[in-house]
């Protein structure tokens, strides 16, 4: 019988292949690596962090000035988990570096390289990440019950982290912010939780992350799971699920699989 942490890796690697092919591996090898060694007024190159952080770029060969052909596929495949193919708006990689003003993401440590959207290197970014065909939608809303979600998975990204518990922030923390597939509504001014019309634009974005009756096939409960039991490779916020025995797991995964 095969361990089930193999048959999640066999597929996690496919589903890593199938992102891979849906985006344009030679645009990003001739025109988005070059911005990766661009000099910036004030800021370290890209690779001064990136060769040693996560999104991981490969060090360079002694005397090399790039990368060689297999240097650059580990390179794609490493920058594809921080791109949604088809939305640039959604990629961080594109929103992380990107002023507040000009609608990115409070986080990057390495600074705002582009004060506005129409930077030649921004759009140069958003043309590949277009290359790749938008995700479908993982589910209709309709197969998955509203107020289950509402009164059980809501609070859950709510609630406060402890330190060691990833980042340490609640998810509404950063995901109210961050450019990612799950972008939760900004509570109104003086407000602690969501209008039921905001709960309802958030169970639309957070139904597309999962696929009904299938736990360990949706993104929105393999992201937080340590990766030793059976969850994603990363997650910018941290692994907090560190079982899928844990409860808040286990109440997702009972609604995905079609609590009411």
């Amino acid at each position: 019988m095969i361990p089930l942490i193999l048959v999640l890796a066999t597929l996690l690697a496919q589903e890593t292949a199938s992102s891979a092919s849906s985006l344009d591996y030679a645009f990003f090898r001739d025109h988005v690596q070059p911005i990766f060694l661009a000099k910036r007024p004030g800021h370290a190159r890209c690779i001064v962090c990136h060769d040693h952080t996560t999104p991981r770029l490969q060090e360079l060969s002694p005397g090399a000035t790039s990368w060689d052909e297999d240097q650059s596929r580990k390179n794609f495949g490493a920058w594809l988990q921080f791109v949604a193919p088809g939305d640039p708006m959604s990629s961080r990689m594109l929103m992380h570096p990107l002023a507040a003003a000009a609608g990115g993401d409070p986080f990057h440590a390495g600074g705002k390289h582009w004060t506005s959207q129409s930077d030649p290197e921004w759009q140069t970014l958003a043309a590949w990440v277009r290359t790749g065909a938008p995700a479908a939608k993982s589910s209709a809303p309709g197969s998955l019950d509203f107020e289950f979600y509402r009164t059980r998975i809501e609070p859950i990204f709510l609630k406060p982290r402890r330190p060691g518990e990833g980042s340490g922030n609640a998810c509404y923390t950063c995901h109210t912010k961050v450019a990612s597939r799950l972008r939760l509504q900004p509570f109104s001014s003086g407000a602690t939780s969501w209008t039921e019309a905001q709960s309802r634009q958030n169970f639309e974005i957070v139904s597309r992350l999962v696929i009904p009756g299938e736990p360990l096939k949706s993104p929105l409960m393999l992201h937080p799971l340590a990766s030793e039991a059976g969850g994603d490779p990363t997650h910018t916020g941290g692994k907090f699920w560190v079982s899928q025995a844990n409860p808040e797991w286990q109440i997702v995964a009972a609604w995905v699989q079609g609590g009411k």
